[in-house]
């Protein structure tokens, strides 16, 4: 028999106890605790990227237990507890024999209990093992089981499962689903008056729960501090100022945020307890705020969706599958991001972008907007009008549809679907169909995410990026081709950045777009800055139509609103990459005029020369002109070849002062030093070369 059973079943004496104790103890030579599978008992979690808590779900049996270690809790919350619990915590084998002879002591001279002896040891073991009722071979096994506890495992460990495990009325347990309900924050920082509540509640935390028994929680924790105050753990002034605080009136609900990504990630991981994701709680919580708080303006059976993502790494910061996960009329159950809609004119930036690509217009270029029929397809304005002649800047502004079309049948609709591809975005087509006019004004059906995932590249100076899935943080800037040339991606960004915001929005520094579906169906927006991409989805779940739905005056305002609630800083948009300009429609050539057709509708052939390329000085060239020894600085010789005249030259971004038809001109430096020279053709094409003058 070991030293230590010999020797507690010799203190205790009588052969009752004795025998008791034996039968107890017969669990001494078992391998006590087994390990305890906390993963398996505890409530799964999923947290943001930086390890806050988004939403946590019940255990099969219905109670709230979130892991909790003491790392995890006040350290002034633990000295309390230990202090009034368990003052020899550190020094004892799981039985604390000085405070089983107080508690005799107590009993014999008072006829009744007056304070308890159980260690935190024993309590962990009550934990683990519940009993069933309150004898004395009860308590002596209990005291056996700790004693074992303690055999097995460290005084951390031990510590650990009570925070994890300890009552606190209801379906709480632990310290962390205790103080996240009753106090609506996580442990790590707590006042006196709170901690003190904490280490009162698990004696009897039925009758002393404070939404249900508030004068019994107060009269337990005035206890708790009146000892603390006694030991020395905190000062009088600070028990008193404690005391004087209210508790809780009633219970939070914990944290529930990200419902669609959370049950996602819970399929994708069955067995973790832990699912960290990439979002951001801060900007989460803004975005849903703000989509509960719309659907309520915008009324019954409409939902929201939103995404919003990093443009540069591609992963997901905050995402709505709905207003209301809960709310039944919504079909807030539906992830709306993942569904796949009409975008209207939410795609119409990319058709402006190719036509810029292609040198066919700059922002001054006139194009017309009259009724026109594109061999029987007849598309007519949002409102039924007409502008007549307009300048490219404008019709992408008022998000006009006749000029949209005309640039999509220069640019053509199946190359628009290719540069989709590049950004690993397939939209769907109306079964049997081919990409045709129509997909400028949504004729096709896209998710939220992936149009979302076109317009981050924009954000990104055009390189397209692969959104994650806001779990595996699998996102990535996707290797290949750009979805547009830079230039082209900052004369369409300067336009959009320029749109005027929705009534009742102030102005943030962000790029967009708005759609409108057919039949105000579905509603859009998507904006950008220099670093953060959001996209808006609002509609009903059953595709029903929503009078009055649309972009500009539903989705645009959450938009506003979601960035500027987001937390994030607006990052200004980039600037603008050499060869970028906006030249006034007088000093445009004039094959830049007037984006002209033919009278059949076909667009006039035009000549596709190759771009220009600077061949002399070369780029990082050292040029010798005399601007070091004193010598008259000699002009510049400037070459090149391929591009559609006349050129316009810049130097250090300053125009020089003719436009030219020639392939070789001068430029006469102002001093030594690296200058950059840029040239641009009719088509828009540009490009630059550094060099250094000596």
């Amino acid at each position: 028999m070991a030293l230590w059973r010999k020797l507690l079943i010799g203190s205790l004496g009588g052969a009752a106890a004795i025998a008791a104790l034996a039968a107890g103890l017969d669990y001494a030579d078992r391998a006590y605790p087994p390990p305890v599978d906390v993963a398996g008992i505890v409530s799964k979690e999923v947290l943001d990227r930086d390890g806050r808590l988004l939403r946590a779900f019940a255990t099969p049996e219905g109670h709230w237990r979130l892991k909790t270690t003491a790392a995890d809790v006040d350290p002034q919350f633990l000295r309390m507890l230990v202090a009034y619990e368990d003052r020899r915590f550190a020094a004892h084998s799981g039985v604390d024999p000085v405070a089983l002879l107080r508690a005799a002591g107590q009993f014999l001279t008072n006829g009744r209990i007056v304070s308890g002896a159980s260690t935190l040891s024993m309590q962990v073991a009550r934990l683990i093992e519940p009993r069933e009722n309150r004898s004395l071979l009860a308590k002596l096994r209990q005291m056996a089981r700790a004693i074992q506890i303690e055999r097995r495992l460290s005084k951390a460990e031990i510590l650990d499962l009570y925070l994890t495990l300890a009552p606190y009325g209801g379906n709480l347990e632990g310290v962390r689903a205790a103080s996240l309900a009753w106090f609506g924050k996580e442990p790590k920082r707590l006042s006196v008056a709170e901690a003190a509540l904490l280490v009162a509640l698990p004696q009897l935390p039925e009758k002393r729960r404070p939404d249900r028994h508030r004068a019994a929680a107060e009269a337990a924790r005035a206890r708790v501090l009146d000892r603390m105050a006694v030991s020395e753990v905190i000062g009088e002034g600070e028990a008193e100022r404690a005391g004087g605080e209210a508790v809780p009136d009633r219970r939070r609900q914990l944290p529930a945020f990200a419902a669609h990504l959370s049950e996602l990630a819970l399929r994708k991981e069955p067995k973790a307890t832990e699912h960290r994701t990439t979002l951001d709680r801060t900007v989460q919580d803004g975005l849903e705020t703000v989509a509960r708080e719309a659907a309520e303006r915008l009324g019954p059976k409409v939902s929201i969706a939103m995404v919003m993502a990093d443009a540069r790494t591609g992963e997901i910061l905050g995402e709505v599958g709905s207003a209301d996960y809960f709310d039944g009329s919504r079909a807030g159950w539906i992830d709306m991001t993942r569904i796949r809609r009409s975008p209207g004119s939410a795609l119409k930036p990319f058709i402006y972008g190719l036509a810029f690509e292609e040198g066919l217009v700059a922002q001054e270029t006139i194009v017309e907007d009259r009724p026109s029929d594109f061999s029987g397809y007849r598309p007519r304005n949002f409102d039924m009008t007409y502008q007549g002649d307009v300048s490219v800047r404008k019709a992408l502004q008022m998000s006009l549809n006749v000029p949209a079309v005309r640039l999509l049948e220069a640019v053509g609709p199946t190359r628009m679907m290719v540069r989709f591809r590049r950004a690993e975005v397939r939209p769907v087509l109306p079964p049997g169909e081919t990409p045709g006019l129509a997909i400028g004004l949504g004729g096709l059906g896209i998710t939220l995410r992936d149009l979302t995932q076109l317009y981050a590249a924009l954000a990104n100076r055009g390189m397209p990026v692969q959104l994650g899935d806001g779990i595996t943080g699998e996102a990535a800037v996707i290797n290949g081709d750009p979805l547009l040339d830079p230039v082209a991606v900052w004369q369409v960004s300067d336009v959009l950045s320029a749109v005027t915001p929705p009534a009742g929005s102030r102005r943030l520094g962000i790029a967009y777009k708005t759609g409108t579906s057919y039949g105000y169906r579905d509603a859009w927006s998507v904006g950008y800055d220099g670093r953060h991409v959001l996209g808006v989805w609002v509609g009903r779940a059953d595709n029903g139509a929503v009078p009055g739905l649309t972009g500009y005056g539903a989705a645009a305002p959450i938009l506003f609103e979601a960035f500027s609630r987001s937390g994030l800083a607006i990052t200004p948009l980039p600037r603008a990459p050499s060869g970028a300009v906006r030249i006034a429609q007088s000093e445009l050539p004039a094959s830049l005029r007037r984006f002209s057709t033919t009278a059949n509708g076909l667009v006039a052939t035009v000549a596709r020369e190759p771009a220009p390329q600077i061949v002399y000085p070369p780029e990082g060239a050292h040029v010798e002109l005399g601007a070091t020894t004193g010598a008259d600085i000699a002009p510049l010789v400037l070459k090149l070849q391929g591009g559609r005249a006349p050129f316009r030259w810049l130097a250090n971004g300053k125009v020089l002062p003719d436009a030219a038809r020639r392939r070789t001109t001068q430029w006469m430096p102002e001093g030594a030093g690296f200058s950059t020279l840029t040239v641009i053709d009719a088509a828009g094409r540009a490009a630059s070369v550094r060099v250094f003058i000596e």
